[in-house]
């Protein structure tokens, strides 16, 4: 393989036939775009992803968060639910890498397009499946949206204060771990498939990819019957971490570390605390969670925010701001890093989001191609890519098969 393969990432010589709405296999397309596969988002005529019109925008205009999720992709339309759409659909399979979709568990069956026909079609095919459940096990048939995952997998029920019913977290992180949990897979496949010559099925499940983010939840209960509960800004037993006040402000500082925390202890001013039997020790610190944290919030309370974070940082103490939008964009690490990237849109001009992530030193990633229109296309594929006979192309066209 010629390094020009590689020219827009490490992936640039695969391609991916991305299937299903929303988010949870969208967004295994976009990491896999970002890292430079050609990903061909395959649409309903007509209708397109839903996420089309997701998000926060002014009312009438395209969605802001289409253009992230997007990104890099090119988009075909193709009904699925015609024998002629599903007839292009295995076309297409023959010149692909991946098929990633996160329909319920079935309905590619039921279309004739399910891992038996299209691996007889390419044996080398390595199939995506993101879902709420599994393709296996009595709720895999049932429908399953990242919020029940979240719940179903734990994190619900540790998220929030004690005081209040559980919370969700503020952005959809159920959805977005089960589609990295399947970039992930989708990866260690292809290495097999490089040994053997051979593809198969990624089975991604929400609640799966949320339980395998639950740390010790289930080992805790099953050798202490220990069960956790919603703690708030700290983590039991893990102390001094939390959010302090300051005079002027809020400042996050985690120093449960025994040496961080002799470390914080000088800055405090307090260096004999760090010797002191009822702080010494991991344990120890965290049987007294609230005391010490009290004590550690009486000292930042008499400082301002920016005199606080000079000290942790003169001593080796993490610490830090609690950010959003406005402050990422204002901080000098972002900007040195790039973190965050501006993008030539058509419907939106120059426009700001996150690039990719991670960094890689030989073949990076990028933001290649803003967010398509839908059927945006139809001719570089289904003319230039499959060489489908001009006449072939009217006649779906007519149909509203694509």
């Amino acid at each position: 393989m010629t390094d020009s393969a590689f020219k827009t990432g490490p992936l640039g010589d695969l391609r991916v036939l991305e299937m299903g709405t929303l988010l949870a296999g969208p967004f295994c397309g976009q990491l896999l775009g970002d890292m430079g596969a050609e990903v061909i988002k395959i649409e309903p005529p007509n209708q397109g992803d839903p996420m089309r019109v997701w998000g926060r925008q002014k009312q009438g205009d395209p969605s802001l968060w289409w253009p992230v999720v997007a990104r890099n992709k090119k988009a075909v339309t193709l009904d699925l639910r015609q024998a002629e759409g599903q007839e292009v659909l295995r076309e297409l399979v023959t010149k692909a890498d991946f098929l990633l979709e996160n329909f319920r568990p079935g309905t590619l069956e039921k279309w004739g397009l399910g891992w038996r026909e299209l691996s007889a079609i390419n044996p080398r095919l390595i199939m995506i499946r993101v879902s709420g459940f599994g393709q296996t096990g009595p709720y895999s048939s049932q429908a399953g949206f990242g919020a029940i995952g979240e719940a179903m997998g734990g994190l619900r029920y540790v998220v929030g204060d004690p005081s209040t019913p559980p919370s969700r977290m503020g952005i959809s992180i159920g959805d977005s771990l089960a589609a990295t949990f399947a970039c992930v897979g989708a990866l260690s496949a292809l290495h097999y498939r490089e040994k053997t010559g051979r593809g198969q099925v990624v089975d991604s499940a929400i609640y799966e990819a949320v339980l395998n983010m639950m740390e010790s939840l289930i080992t805790e209960y099953d050798k202490t019957g220990y069960i956790r509960e919603r703690t708030g800004a700290i983590l039991p037993n893990v102390a001094p971490s939390n959010v302090y006040p300051t005079s002027d402000g809020l400042v996050l500082i985690a120093a449960n570390q025994d040496t961080v925390f002799g470390r914080l202890c000088e800055a405090m001013g307090r260096p004999e605390l760090a010797k002191d039997p009822r702080y010494s020790s991991h344990q120890a610190r965290g049987a007294r969670q609230r005391e010490l944290d009290d004590l550690v919030g009486d000292w930042t309370r008499a400082l301002p925010t920016r005199r606080v974070l000079d000290l942790m940082s003169e001593y080796g103490v993490p610490a830090g701001l609690i950010y959003r939008a406005p402050e990422m964009l204002d901080d000098p690490h972002f900007a040195a890093r790039e973190a965050i990237v501006t993008v030539d849109h058509p419907q939106f001009g120059r426009l700001r989001m996150q690039n990719v992530a991670p960094k890689l030193s030989e073949t990076p990633g990028g933001i290649r191609s803003a967010s398509p229109d839908l059927g945006q296309h139809n001719d570089d594929v289904y003319l230039g890519l499959m060489g489908m006979a001009p006449e072939r192309y009217e006649q779906l066209k007519q149909r509203k098969v694509i």
